[in-house]
This record gives structure tokens, C-alpha cells and sequence, in this order.
């Protein structure tokens, strides 16, 4: 069951590293409208999924609490930036901009942690934040500019995770409550465009057309794959995985949609990837030392 759920994580992020070339398919159209075809079909495939799995009950703890369950409308505003910014860097040439922020992004969820959950860092945790915030330093002296769609991703995504961590649904039901807060204003925001008569729908080729209905599908299997990978393995194996996604999407804007990627930012990218494998380090030989010393006490009982 553990390798069926390590498969199936990798299988989640190996989807969203490749998807740049599904967004990078409707590029005719505003990421605004993509945006808005990928919230609407995103929530009809996921009711389908909790209709198959027959979901249901946690609706009426909503219906009987509805103030308790208001932070979902903040997580929905996020993850809709977060969707948002992607798909605007996607089909503008900043996709291995867009990838840096996830990369960084388990650095963000530590000085997240230090902020507002009062966690302390540990000695080497600081030292690989240090180097990232190095890292992104010299990347803002190259471009010129704060990488704002790094940092913006990085920290909504962040942010989102931590609201979620200690939300009362769970992640599939979750999404679909923020799907559902979502959803009435981007189909307003559909309407009023084929009203205008520039909507996607009436003026695109069935291709088109299949591809926005499909941005639901996009969205939601990886989610559902991601939710039922993530039970089954330990967070050590998550923290490995989760750079795949990131990984993909570089080599997609470098190799295949020719992204500018000169000696300088390689230089800033590096520092960024010394501060993860300190990270990741630190963070695996603190995993064995725990278990080390559960192992021990277990002995010793």
C-alpha cells in the first residue's frame, strides 16, 4: 500500500510538472478566462468524484456552521491568485520564474511556521533560509526587479497551506467548498464575456472548447491523486516528491518554450538549490535521529 501511495504522489506531481504545456495550448486566450473555464469544470469534475465515492456528510456540518467554515473563502481568494499568477507567467515567458517559487516554496512554509505558528528554526533550517534569502537577493540584482511571481507564488501557496492546516475539512472537501465559493463569479465573469460576444466557447475550435472543459480534469485529478498518495507515505517522502513539479516546469521553460537562462540567474538558481539540499539534509538526518530514538526507547520498554 506505501508504494501504491508513492506512485501515485509521483504520478500527482509529474501531472502538474507537464502541465505548462496544457496551459501553454490555450495561450490565444486571457489567463483571466482560463482561470474561470478551470474553476467552473474544476468543481462539476469534483463533484462527480465525491458523487462516485458518496462524500456527502460533511455538507451538513457546513449548512449547520457556515461561520466556522469562513476561512475557506479567504484559501478560495488565495489559491485563485496563486491559479491566477501561474497561468498569467505560464503563457508570458516567466514559466521557470514561476518554477522558483516552487522551489523555495518549503522555505516560505518554514518562516511561515517561525511567524505565526511561533516554531522554532532550527540551526541549520536558518542557515538554508539565509542562503535562499542570498539567492533571491542576487536574482533581484540580475532581473532588475523583485522575482515578484516567485515570491507571490511561493508565499500564497505558503499561506494557503498554512490556513488549511488547521481547517475542519478535509482536502478534497476542502477544494470543493473553495471551488464553490469561486464559482459563481467566474461563471458571471463567462456569461458577461459571451454576452460580449468574445467568449472562448463561441468563437474557439472544438479543440479549444475540449481543452477548457478538460481544464477541470487538469485541475482536479492531480489534486485527488496527490490527496490519496499523501496518506499513505511519510512526510520525508513528500518533501523528495515535491521537487519534481517544480523541476519539470524549469526544464519545459528552458528546453521547450526557450526561456532566457543565462550564467547570472544560473548562479541565483544554484544558491537556491544549495539552500533546499541543506533543507532537505537537515531535515532527513533529523527524521533518522527521531527514529533512532523511538527505535531505542521501544528496545528500552
Amino acid at each position: 500500500m506505501k508504494n501504491n501511495g508513492t506512485l501515485v504522489a509521483f504520478l500527482s506531481y509529474v501531472i502538474w510538472g507537464f502541465l505548462p504545456l496544457y496551459w501553454h495550448a490555450l495561450d490565444a486566450l486571457s489567463p483571466a478566462e482560463i482561470l474561470a473555464h478551470r474553476i467552473v469544470w474544476s468543481l462539476v469534475m469534483i463533484l462527480g468524484a465525491l458523487a462516485l465515492m458518496r462524500r456527502w456528510t460533511w455538507l451538513g456540518d457546513v449548512r449547520r456552521r457556515p461561520t466556522a467554515y469562513g476561512r475557506y473563502v479567504v484559501t478560495a481568494i488565495i489559491l485563485a491568485v496563486n491559479y491566477g499568477v501561474y497561468l498569467w507567467a505560464n503563457n508570458s515567458g516567466h514559466l521557470v520564474e514561476a518554477s522558483l517559487g516552487y522551489f523555495i516554496n518549503p522555505l516560505i512554509n518554514v518562516l511561515l511556521g517561525m511567524i505565526f505558528l511561533r516554531e522554532r528554526l532550527r540551526p541549520w533550517q536558518a542557515v538554508a533560509v539565509l542562503v535562499a534569502l542570498a539567492g533571491v537577493v542576487y536574482l533581484t540584482v540580475d532581473y532588475g526587479r523583485l522575482p515578484w511571481i516567485a515570491l507571490t507564488l511561493a508565499l500564497s501557496f505558503g499561506t494557503y497551506g498554512l490556513l488549511r492546516k488547521t481547517a475542519g475539512l478535509g482536502s478534497i472537501e476542502g477544494l470543493t467548498l473553495e471551488m464553490a465559493v469561486l464559482f459563481l463569479p467566474s461563471l458571471a465573469y463567462l456569461l458577461v464575456l459571451a454576452g460580449q460576444g468574445v467568449g472562448a466557447f463561441a468563437n474557439s475550435s472544438p479543440s479549444t472548447n475540449l481543452l477548457l472543459v478538460g481544464a477541470g480534469a487538469a485541475t482536479a485529478v492531480p489534486m485527488l491523486m496527490f490527496t490519496y498518495g499523501a496518506r499513505r507515505v511519510t512526510m520525508t517522502t513528500l518533501g523528495i516528491l515535491q521537487y519534481v513539479a517544480p523541476t519539470l516546469q524549469f526544464l519545459i521553460g528552458v528546453y521547450i518554450f526557450g526561456e532566457p537562462f543565462d550564467q547570472s540567474r544560473l548562479i541565483g538558481f544554484v544558491v537556491i538549490w544549495i539552500a533546499l539540499a541543506i533543507y532537505w539534509i537537515e531535515g532527513f538526518a533529523m527524521y533518522r535521529k527521531r527514529n533512532s530514538a523511538q527505535m531505542t526507547q521501544m528496545r528500552a520498554e
